[in-house]
């Protein structure tokens, strides 16, 4: 079964889907997306963004950012270093909800632990391949942090952070044996923590 809008019309009012991406990799921020949507906005074809191909992935960010309230957050690597991936992962949340720039009556969140939020949080286990908002905020994230990362190479070559968006592949780990850490490696994350003690 495909996304919908099931658990929106049944908390009524002004409900966004909130996910995140990033939470894994061995560099870079983490990303959260925040998307209202009703029938009439959600382009068709919206899925788990894990499910869609990267071409299929940037049309749909392109056209929720066109029609949708959209809102982006993020918490830096140093950030993430300070407090912890799941803090950072909250903060970011907070942000992208506020980037909206009007108020919710409620939240869906992706996973099962609830963000402090600023509005009422329901979370949905799996919810970017049940809610029709949470799943576009799955796309608008990823695709948002995609585009960063392959920015970040362009900088910082050699880590394949084009292809692997900064998670722990052999490429990456090999690269960072040879290269070692940037300023945008989470020295807090197990493999970048043991190379900055050699």
């Amino acid at each position: 079964m495909p996304p919908d809008l099931a658990f929106e019309t049944r908390l009524g009012g002004v409900v966004c889907g909130i996910d995140e991406v990033g939470r894994g990799p061995l560099a870079g921020p983490v990303v959260a997306a925040a998307v209202i949507l009703d029938s009439a906005t959600a382009p068709e074809g919206l899925d788990d963004s894990k499910k869609l191909s990267a071409r299929r992935r940037d049309a749909l960010a392109e056209r929720v950012l066109a029609r949708c309230a959209v809102g982006l957050g993020q918490a830096s690597v140093a950030e993430i270093d300070a407090t912890d991936i799941l803090k950072a992962t909250f903060l970011a949340m907070a942000r992208a909800l506020a980037a909206l720039g009007r108020p919710v009556d409620h939240a869906l969140v992706d996973g099962n632990r609830p963000p402090p939020l600023s509005c009422p949080v329901t979370c949905v286990v799996g919810g970017d391949g049940k809610s029709l908002s949470i799943a576009a905020a799955s796309v608008v994230a990823k695709v948002h942090r995609d585009r960063l990362m392959a920015e970040l190479a362009r900088d910082f070559p050699g880590y394949g952070w084009e292809r692997n968006a900064g998670y722990g592949t052999a490429e990456h780990l090999d690269a960072l044996r040879r290269l070692g850490p940037t300023p945008h490696h989470r020295r807090s994350f197990a493999p970048v923590a043991q190379l900055c003690l050699l």
